[in-house]
């Protein structure tokens, strides 16, 4: 940013056609702009001896006595402000409270032996004071903005706007402007077209509660704010524009979670047209390498092609389909080991239907055994039956479960494994989905306490092969798993020849360190696929199309194949920002309850309001608690 010293305009008595200024005293404060020559960040031994004017908030001051020291800070940076005790300017910044909004005028001076601060851009010169006028008195801060202590959230929520100024939270917010403009520009280079869609539509059931807009036009009648541009961007394919994207807004009535703001979020969305899956994944691979090696600080960035984990592999390997492949540990299934054995916990509870996962534990057999115990508690205290576990000392095992289960099953499971002679290995058995989900949990917990997680990298994969359906325990019927709109892999053929429970999809999910930044899929852009697979689901043609009647009914006038994605803008800014909590890169939130502190949403409305939407409340106006 360029500033400029003096306003544009001619000296008094000058001219093109003359150099020599007039003889009338020259007033700096005449010519300068009123607020600031240069920001916070940009002045450098190359400006010593100007004279300038800052503007700005008192970040510090330090008194030393018969001088004061301020640090001056705007969005860009800050500058050290001397003012001496002879100056005029002295009394005033002596009462000044913090944050409040100075200008200030003086003569930028060169900073010399220790008194350089290598850390700041500007740390080679300050600026001594002639003049300041405070602009702007600050009343007594509820948080204050210098350091990084951290403050309730419903302290920081409600004055978000002194949040936003403390230095870490304002480079998170910076950071995610860069982002979004670098993904912007990387789409637009891979041959993307960005378009706007609707953000007033129609309510459909897309796996999480809608926000509704009450029309005033036609009462008891609601719009819904889009969970996702998702059947607008396949229409945006049927009409013919083959290659879509835009940062696109996404509303959700859901629960808050570390990686998920509750109401609102922001995604990188995209389609494109006569793609294969690979094509889906060749096209935003070198977007999200490029965009996270741009603003990884020096981390290392899997290079593409991303690796492809089937589904069911992440499960068995890694207990979940967002793995964190940072973590070197991985799972093995080894129900055949204890089947029948000598641990009769286990060698019943398969009998039942039960599999054991093993979790190696490297290097622990040399630790205390409260580590293993803590182990098997962790998993109590998280509604588990526990782990067994055994621990090699010096290639001895120990424990009950090793004793039990015998000399030869143990040495087959140490060479399924590769087991090292000082080696842990923990055990989860239950039914599979249960078992994974406890050994995926025990994995991350192994790799963080034994420090294995690998450091400075972002790791990416692709989960792919998702099951089309599965079953759902409760309603006792099959269901859609994954994204009703994908294709199934074989198409009609497999809809009517396989077990539902057999059919994989052509859907894909891309994870970076265990998160997972969004699903995508091949879409099924057949009306007879679409109306088979949604019978299968237990739903009628009919409700096909009374739900999605924009969609099918467009499909009948010749759909090209095609399919997409939606990277999650808030969490890429969340990884590359290292930031454990989605709400340090948002610039505001609401809280864990939905609620906008700080502008007082949701709020009530007036009866008047009501009216015109044809809106009126019966009874308890608070939401009940679903049974």
């Amino acid at each position: 940013m360029s500033i400029p010293l003096v306003a544009d305009k001619l000296l008094p008595n000058q001219d093109l056609a003359c150099s020599q200024p007039s003889v009338e005293p020259f007033k700096a404060e005449t010519f300068m702009h009123p607020y600031r020559t240069h920001h916070c960040s940009q002045l450098a031994v190359s400006d010593v001896d100007s004279l300038v004017r800052l503007s700005g908030w008192v970040y510090r001051v330090r008194d030393h006595g018969n001088v004061l020291f301020i640090d001056l800070r705007d969005h860009y940076g800050v500058t050290q402000v001397v003012v001496d005790k002879d100056s005029s300017a002295f009394s005033i910044i002596q009462s000044v409270k913090l944050e409040s909004v100075i200008r200030v005028d003086g003569k930028v001076l060169a900073r010399s032996g220790d008194r350089i601060n290598p850390n700041l851009p500007t740390g080679e010169i300050e600026v001594r004071a002639t003049s300041i006028e405070i602009m702007s008195e600050a009343a007594e801060l509820p948080l204050p903005i210098a350091g990084n202590a951290e403050y309730p959230e419903e302290i920081r929520l409600r004055n978000r706007f002194l949040d936003l100024r403390r230095e870490k939270l304002h480079a998170n917010i910076v950071l995610r402007s860069q982002v979004i403009a670098s993904l912007r520009r990387r789409m637009i280079d891979q041959g993307f077209t960005e378009f706007q869609t609707p953000i007033l539509t129609a309510s459909s059931p897309e796996g999480a509660r809608d926000f509704l807009v009450p029309s005033r036009l036609h009462h008891g009648k609601f719009y819904a704010l889009p969970q996702a541009p998702q059947m607008f961007k396949q229409l945006l394919m049927v009409a013919g524009f083959d290659r879509y994207f835009q940062i696109a807004p996404c509303f959700r009535d859901e629960d808050a979670r570390a990686d998920r703001s509750p109401g609102e979020f922001y995604q990188l969305d995209f389609e494109m047209s006569f793609v294969t899956q690979e094509d889906v994944f060749q096209a935003i691979e070198p977007v999200l390498h490029g965009v996270f090696e741009e603003f990884s600080n020096g981390k290392s960035v899997t290079p593409p092609p991303f690796p492809r984990i089937s589904y069911k592999e992440a499960m068995l390997k890694y207990g979940s389909d967002k793995p964190d492949l940072r973590n070197p540990i991985e799972i093995a299934d080894v129900t055949e080991i204890f089947r029948g054995g000598g641990f009769g916990v286990f060698a019943n509870a398969i009998e039942q239907g039960s599999v054991v996962r093993a979790v190696p534990a490297p290097g622990a057999g040399v630790r205390a055994r409260s580590f293993f115990d803590g182990t098997n508690q962790w998993a109590k205290d998280e509604g588990y039956a526990g782990l067994g576990y055994i621990n090699f000392k010096g290639g001895e095992p120990g424990g009950g479960v090793a004793k039990n289960l015998g000399p030869e099953r143990v040495a087959q499971l140490v060479s399924q494994m590769g087991l090292g002679p000082d080696d842990g290995v923990f055990f989860a058995c239950a039914k599979p989905n249960v078992a994974a989900k406890l050994a995926g949990a025990a994995r991350t917990r192994v790799g963080t306490e034994l420090g294995l997680i690998e450091k400075d990298t972002f790791k990416f994969c692709w989960i792919v092969d998702f099951p089309m359906f599965e079953w759902d325990e409760v309603e006792q019927k099959v269901i859609f798993s994954h994204n009703p709109f994908s294709m199934p892999q074989g198409e009609m053929e497999a809809l009517q020849t396989m077990d539902p429970l057999d059919i994989l999809a052509y859907q894909y999910d891309i994870v970076c360190n265990g998160i997972e930044l969004s699903s995508g899929a091949i879409r099924n852009h057949k009306p007879e696929i679409m109306y088979k697979a949604f019978e299968i689901a237990g739903y009628d043609q009919s409700v096909v199309d009374e739900q999605f009647r924009g969609m099918i009914n467009a499909f009948k006038y010749g759909a090209p194949p095609h399919g997409g994605s939606a990277p999650g803008v808030d969490r890429i800014v969340m990884l590359l920002a290292d930031e454990p909590n989605i709400r340090e890169v948002i610039l505001f939130p609401m809280n864990q309850k939905a609620e906008d502190l700080m502008m007082g949403a949701p709020s009530e409305v007036t009866p008047k309001q009501l009216k015109e939407l044809g809106i009126r409340f019966i009874g308890d106006t608070k939401p009940q608690t679903p049974n």
